[in-house]
């Protein structure tokens, strides 16, 4: 909801709890809207850095909690009353996707790949020489059963385990 103003009362959508800093200077928007029967619940979230869109990977929904991307934030809401749970900045620019990984998160931003526990502590971080996207979009962050690659604007790749530790290439 890239429009919405916290100081307005002419929104295009109204929610019912908005989770802003105090101060902050916003980035992203994101409204999060949940109809159950006859009632709707309604949160906005927002945060500064990079700009962050919502599609299949900044979102994951799980049985008690949906847990977004939102800049260089990731917000943790709970389902269904859509409290927050936890908020932790991932990155120091935006977060472009998030990947459960057994009980944690492995979040692919533009200058770290961190992972959160549940709680949403950092558990490791990473950064690379560039940021963690390639020209094309393409491989840039890939999760497999044994490893995580990451490719930066260079062309460089990092290949890392999931205690955060750099991998030897030929692994």
């Amino acid at each position: 909801d890239p429009t919405f103003d916290k100081n307005s009362a002419d929104n295009l959508n109204h929610y019912s709890v908005i989770y802003f800093e105090p101060n902050e200077s916003v980035t992203s928007i994101i409204g999060v809207k949940i109809c159950q029967g006859q009632g709707t619940k309604s949160v906005v979230i927002a945060s500064s850095g990079g700009r962050t869109g919502v599609h299949d990977k900044s979102v994951i929904i799980e049985n008690d909690r949906l847990v977004i991307c939102c800049s260089h934030s990731v917000f943790c809401l709970n389902l269904p009353t859509l409290d927050l749970l936890w908020r932790t900045q991932a990155d120091t620019a935006t977060c472009f996707e998030i990947f459960k990984y057994k009980e944690s998160y492995i979040v692919h931003g533009e200058l770290d790949i961190s992972r959160l526990d549940r709680n949403g502590k950092v558990l490791w971080q990473q950064s690379g020489a560039d940021i963690f996207t390639t020209i094309n979009g393409e491989d840039d962050f890939i999760i497999t059963d044994n490893f995580i690659m990451a490719t930066d604007w260079n062309g460089k790749k990092y290949k890392f385990d999931f205690d955060g530790k750099f991998c030897p290439e030929n692994d």
